[in-house]
């Protein structure tokens, strides 16, 4: 299923992790370059920089080969077909043309090139599956109407299949979103009730795949798809958050209404109660849990959903001032950071605030030096470099001769 050669992909995760311990000062440098110089891998970019102005690259160099055969396949197309249902039917079939020459070429990269995660095959399989959904959409469409659900049901099979195939977490993001789409969207759709249950279902799909993906992990035997695994576990988690949160539930279901255009607050909804106690207490079951299974992952995101359960709170209760909200809140985040400090700093088993040796080490000392820096205004010291030629001391004539050969 995998288009890459086995071999240099094994090798590619072999070098990763042989960077990640000697940035964590179990190897030497000179022992990582003497592993990296000895393993034949594919062609990637690590740098994200670099990677994003390929894949700029690539987009560009896509759509140059869309606009050329476009242009070539409409003239064509004006000079022989005389009926505009025919025409149509011409302009179309260009579209899943375009779609197979991404396809096509990313194939080719992968399997010729070698290249893996190098920007230009991003691009080009991102625009393979961009062109795919056009077509389906118009294929489809009834009455210059798209048929959502034919889009984004390709959507979440292709984006699988290619990940499977290829690799690219892009991919793997691009698929979540489209199986949750289409589950969404069939429930509100084709379901008399669908508007009533869509949180539920959502919630029950999410907790169900965060515990399929979870069990994959553990079970994983290769790292092929571990990336790809750990991306679906945490998208769930959030999609978890976000299924039974008060604010998303209240407007996505005014959104939906049709006194939408009309009313300017939406009204309250059923089971009100149930989706405040959920906004509050899943941020902090995701804390707990994060702490005791040592998920990092987890924990930024019971972080971001208390953040935002307290954000919530405030879009329909204005309690305090939001200065003096601000103010209340920034001290207990300071004091529970402080103490708990205090508490685990020196740990060695369990929870500890040790440095973890898999992290950069220079990280928070790089960034102290850069506060200091700023608070006082400090500049490196600059070096003036010496001029080459030396004066002085000449032996006849000129500046600073002394009257000797």
């Amino acid at each position: 299923m995998i288009a890459y050669d086995k071999t240099l992909l094994d090798n590619i995760y072999i070098d990763e992790e042989a960077n990640r311990l000697k940035q964590s000062g179990f190897i030497s440098t000179e022992q990582y370059k003497l592993i990296h110089s000895q393993l034949q891998k594919l062609k990637s970019q690590n740098n994200l920089f670099i990677r994003i102005g390929f894949f700029i690259l690539g987009c560009m160099l896509y759509s140059s080969i869309c606009g050329l055969l476009s242009l070539l396949w409409l003239g064509i197309c004006d000079s022989v077909f005389v009926n505009a249902g025919d025409r149509n039917d011409a302009y179309l079939f260009i579209v899943y043309i375009l779609s197979i020459i991404g396809f096509g070429s990313k194939e080719y990269m992968s399997k010729n090139m070698k290249y893996f995660g190098f920007g230009l095959d991003d691009a080009f399989i991102l625009g393979a599956i961009l062109a795919l959904l056009i077509g389906i959409g118009l294929t489809f469409e009834e009455n210059y109407n798209p048929n959502y659900l034919a889009v984004i049901l390709v959507m979440a099979i292709a984006s699988s299949i290619a990940y499977l195939r290829y690799l690219n977490l892009s991919l793997a993001l691009l698929a979540c979103f489209g199986i949750t789409a289409s589950l969404a969207y069939m429930t509100f759709e084709y379901l008399t009730i669908g508007k009533i249950i869509l949180p539920f279902v959502m919630l029950l799909f999410s907790g169900g795949s965060y515990f399929i993906s979870k069990k994959a992990l553990q079970n994983l035997t290769v790292p092929y798809y571990y990336n790809g695994l750990k991306l679906a576990k945490g998208f769930c988690l959030i999609l978890f958050y976000l299924a039974g949160n008060y604010y998303v539930v209240r407007e996505l279901n005014f959104s939906l209404s049709e006194n939408y255009f009309y009313d300017d607050v939406s009204p309250e909804i059923p089971f009100a109660l149930f989706f405040w106690a959920f906004t509050f207490s899943i941020p902090m079951v995701y804390l707990f849990f994060s702490l005791k299974n040592k998920d990092r992952m987890m924990l930024w995101i019971g972080f971001l959903a208390l953040c935002f359960a307290f954000f919530t709170f405030r879009m329909y209760h204005h309690v305090l001032p939001p200065e003096v909200a601000l103010t209340i809140g920034g001290l207990i985040v300071f004091a529970f950071t402080y103490f708990a400090i205090k508490r685990t700093k020196h740990n060695e088993t369990g929870l500890t605030f040790k440095v973890d040796r898999f992290t950069n080490p220079n990280a928070f000392a790089n960034v102290q030096a850069l506060v200091i820096a700023s608070q006082f205004g400090l500049k490196p010291e600059a070096k003036v470099e010496e001029s080459p030629m030396e004066f002085g001391g000449g032996g006849f004539s000129g500046g600073g001769s002394n009257g000797d050969f």
